[in-house]
């Protein structure tokens, strides 16, 4: 019966272990939100320069499986290309070995520091009213768990670890092959293989010899680099080409690597009793310290190959036939509504290129005197409303979700320029309205009218342009153009008017024309505001 209740208690340490890491990745990533989102917008074409922010932002969240998946979604969605997501998921082999060195931590004193430190946690939550300082008290009991977790995991492992049967079970998986895969299906099935390199660290912490002790347990560390790419592969269904190859190389990175140290210590037979024991004397920091340097050697050796490991891709994967645009909304980014706002707002921008053609299209059809543009304007309104329903679903997904007061706040803004968006597509249909009334009554208008027009509308595709720049990067000197730009369109509209009421004046034009011609004009001045609305919206 005592051993029933330990092997509960070992259970339940996992489960303080993985709550804690959670607690503790889960109140990081508020805290560094934007931040994040920040870095993974710095990825460059460096693969150095994009494999360290894989790396930094890995062992901020202390999770390699959701970056990977977040990568997929960047990828699946065009934010960033192949070349660069190859690099960051390198990197994020790297930074996930942190939460191994962490639980080797477990053996020196600092480990009492920190569970003293989840009380302050508590109280830091609890009586806290600003959500950055109960963050900051998350992440200390997070802490606190992680290191109650593993004590509860080693004592309880040293009583199972008396039992001749356990030891004989153990002892008995000599095979390393055998010992690789058991590694691989366990991280496989509970999807994190710092969850296993934990229990590893917790058995021989306790004096639990696995296999035939020596090289036994970092074979199972190899196994368990091999089980974490489940979590990529299984986010990349229903994805396009690029995503789906993005999985296949994390894929591919890691049973490379792991096949390459698999078969070195295969030949190196003494490699942790001769060599490693020497270095480390703990065998718990043996297996992080393993575990780190395994993950750097092996990307040292494959970053330089990333273009052999996406042309092997794009070779096993072929190119989608039906090349269409992707949607920036990966459900992927629900729960880091930092980079879920920034897809949301480059969906926008969409929105946005689409109501300058819708513009451009009713304007040409106004200046050719012809309803043949009218449908592909009508089109393009409807195009508009489908993407604008589509974030505002999206947007209501990440409100579910743990959001602070700032997001809130954007979210609310992302609201309102699709309101602004959609109004200017219903401008654009007005426009129609008009060349339709100018086709049924035998209206004409001068060749000095339609360059006016012209000029006023390649205003409004620079205020349009700036307002998109505005929302991507909440630029002031931005903001200062897009006023000045919609500042100019208020004035070329009065100038127009006058102009126009001076050929009435002058008999230079039909009166029946100046009620279309005021009325086009003054559309498109509006356009300009609901632009300058949206720019208005980010805050610099």
């Amino acid at each position: 019966m005592e051993y029933v209740y330990k092997i509960f208690a070992f259970v339940a340490g996992l489960g303080a272990f993985l709550i804690g890491v959670n607690l503790l990745s889960e109140n990081i990533r508020k805290l560094a939100n934007d931040k994040i989102r920040l870095l993974f917008g710095k990825t460059s074409k460096s693969k150095v320069v994009s494999c360290g922010i894989g790396a930094l932002v890995t062992a901020a969240v202390q999770s390699s499986s959701l970056i990977t998946v977040m990568v997929v979604g960047f990828v699946n969605s065009g934010m960033m290309s192949l070349y660069q997501a190859t690099a960051i998921i390198m990197g994020a082999n790297i930074g996930t070995t942190v939460t191994a060195q962490i639980a080797a931590l477990e053996a020196f004193s600092f480990s009492k520091i920190a569970m003293a430190l989840a009380g302050i946690g508590v109280f830091t939550t609890l009586f806290a009213k600003k959500e950055t300082t109960k963050s900051i008290g998350n992440v200390l009991s997070g802490l606190g768990l992680i290191f109650l977790g593993l004590e509860t995991m080693v004592s309880s492992m040293a009583f199972i670890s008396q039992s001749d049967k356990v030891k004989d079970v153990l002892a008995a998986i000599k095979n390393p092959f055998l010992l690789f895969a058991v590694g691989a299906l366990l991280t496989a099935v509970i999807q994190n293989s710092a969850a296993m390199a934990t229990i590893l660290i917790s058995m021989v912490t306790a004096g639990v010899t696995v296999g035939a002790g020596g090289n036994s347990v970092l074979f199972v560390i190899l196994g368990t680099n091999v089980g974490t790419c489940v979590t990529a592969l299984i986010s990349s269904i229903g994805t396009n080409a690029n995503a789906k190859r993005a999985s296949l190389i994390h894929m591919m990175f890691n049973v490379f690597g792991s096949l390459l140290f698999f078969i070195i210590l295969l030949i190196w037979k003494d490699f942790t009793a001769g060599f490693w024991s020497k270095l480390f004397t703990a065998p718990a920091t043996q297996i992080a310290m393993f575990h780190t340097l395994f993950n750097v050697i092996c990307t040292i050796i494959f970053l330089p190959l990333t273009k052999f490991f996406v042309a092997i891709s794009e070779k096993l994967i072929k190119s989608d036939k039906e090349v269409k645009r992707e949607t920036y909304l990966d459900q992927r980014f629900i729960d880091a509504p930092a980079i879920a706002i920034s897809a949301a707002y480059k969906e926008v921008g969409v929105m946005i290129d689409i109501s300058v053609a819708a513009l451009e299209n009713a304007l040409t059809g106004f200046n050719e005197k012809t309803e043949k543009y009218t449908e592909s304007v009508n089109s393009d309104s409807d195009e508009i409303t489908a993407i604008s329903e589509k974030i505002t679903e999206y947007l209501i997904k990440v409100s579910a979700g743990t959001t602070n007061v700032s997001e809130e706040s954007k979210i609310n803004a992302l609201y309102s320029n699709l309101s602004d968006v959609c109004r200017i597509s219903e401008l654009a249909k007005n426009i129609t309205k008009y060349t339709a009334h100018a086709v049924n009554d035998g209206l004409s208008f001068s060749d000095k009218v339609k360059q006016e027009i012209g000029v006023m509308f390649g205003e409004l595709k620079s205020i349009a342009e700036l307002s998109k720049q505005m929302l991507l990067s909440g630029n002031a000197e931005t903001l200062k153009k897009v006023e000045e730009t919609e500042d100019g369109i208020d004035k070329l509209r009065t100038k127009l008017i006058k102009e126009h009421i001076e050929r009435l004046n002058n008999g230079e034009c039909k009166p029946d024309s100046s009620s279309v011609f005021i009325n086009l004009v003054s559309n498109l001045e509006r356009a300009g505001d609901h632009y300058d609305y949206v720019a208005h919206s980010v805050k610099a």
